[in-house]
């Protein structure tokens, strides 16, 4: 039996740690014990409690109770309530996920006392240091023992960077094994798009009929915290419903309504309204988003989750980056990085709309990644 500290923190974790959760209780409970560490990063009702019962992860054995703040001072609070969790449960390894700020904390923390990291979507790269999520997959990547890579990109990536696959074990963080095994995510989305098509009413609700409407998500704070980009995401989204006779349904993330609070009283701000076509929402569970996701004709985001999700649905996807860490989308045709660019964004919704994309090859695994990587953790030899 090897004892597992998963370490969570944002929706785009909870997400992924769901897939190798149940893996672990329907297959290798005899195995594998898991411990669940939740760092409080996400610590809103809608983007935490409510995936936990959705996605039926057990109950956290620890909530850090970070909560929000500027990277250094939560980055660092998770460093010293981490390490004392990882002392008490003394593991044999630290599982993480993605490149938030719950993963370089915890990675830091366990290499700090030589536990191996395993770490799950390494190898992606945007290439551009200025975005903390790619410093904290770099930083991450290099100080992991096991490192699960979803696409033959981020394979070439951790080559590139002398993290070469091939080595043989024990694997150790000097001589680190890696391996491509597809998307978890992916497996999830098999999973739950049945229960959400069964369960949600989120369509019902919005009075919303199928691949009408327009799916837009924005909560980057490189989009939501400069007037620049957030106005010409906002101008853009108030003249697609006029131009395409669309609706626009925008889930509202906590940083975004924080932001549109200080808009409220702005001419931009009110034009945001039903009549004009766009329906702001609070944050929705993650069955309604796997609907809404479903159901739309395409999707707007700056979230590599959302972006990925939307070819998981066969769905174009307009992304409000300069870059994209899922290359494959934008080179097979079926994603355009936009920027916060308003005529980028409408043109590209325009063709879009007019043209749906076809073609969606299955670059993101067989549906089964949590199973392989479950399957290399137990029988790789690492220490």
């Amino acid at each position: 039996m090897i004892k597992l500290l998963t370490v969570v923190g944002a929706r785009p974790q909870f997400i992924k740690a769901a897939a190798i959760s149940r893996m672990i209780r329907e297959r290798y409970s005899d195995s594998i014990r898991e411990i669940i560490v939740h760092t409080g990063q996400h610590y809103d009702h809608q983007m935490s409690d409510v995936f936990f019962k959705e996605l039926e992860i057990p109950e956290p054995h620890h909530n850090l109770g970070i909560g929000s703040g500027n990277h250094g001072r939560q980055t660092g609070e998770m460093l010293m309530k981490l390490e004392a969790v990882f002392e008490k449960e003394q593991p044999d390894a630290v599982v993480v996920y993605g490149d938030t700020n719950s993963t370089v904390a915890a990675a830091l923390a366990a290499s700090k006392i030589n536990l191996p990291v395993i770490h799950i979507e390494a190898g992606l790269r945007s290439f551009n240091k200025q975005m903390p999520e790619e410093i904290n997959r770099i930083f991450t990547d290099h100080v992991s023992t096991l490192l699960f890579s979803p696409t033959r990109a981020g394979m070439d990536n951790l080559k590139n960077e002398g993290l070469l696959s091939g080595k043989q074990p024990p694997y150790s963080i000097d001589q680190p094994g890696i391996f491509h095994t597809g998307d978890i995510m992916y497996d999830n989305t098999l999973f739950f798009a049945d229960k959400a098509r069964e369960s949600s009413g989120i369509l019902a609700k919005l009075e919303l009929k199928n691949k009408k409407f327009v799916l837009a998500t924005i909560h980057r704070p490189v989009n939501t915290d400069s007037d620049d980009r957030l106005t010409g995401i906002m101008e853009a989204l108030i003249e697609i419903p006029a131009a395409f006779g669309t609706d626009i349904v925008l889930p509202v993330h906590p940083r975004t309504a924080k932001k549109f609070e200080s808009l409220h009283d702005s001419d931009l701000y009110r034009q945001l309204t039903p009549e004009n076509g766009i329906h702001l929402i609070p944050a929705v569970s993650y069955l309604d988003m796997i609907m809404l996701e479903y159901s739309a004709s395409l999707i707007i985001t700056d979230s590599g989750g959302v972006q990925k999700e939307a070819w998981f649905m066969e769905k174009p996807v307009v992304i409000l980056r300069t870059e994209t860490e899922w290359t494959e989308i934008v080179a097979q045709g079926n994603g355009v990085l936009a920027d916060a660019n308003t005529k980028k964004i409408v043109e590209a919704t325009g063709n879009y709309l007019k043209n749906q994309p076809v073609d969606f090859p299955k670059v993101y695994g067989n549906g089964n990644a949590a199973g392989e990587i479950l399957e290399i953790v137990l029988n790789a030899a690492w220490k």
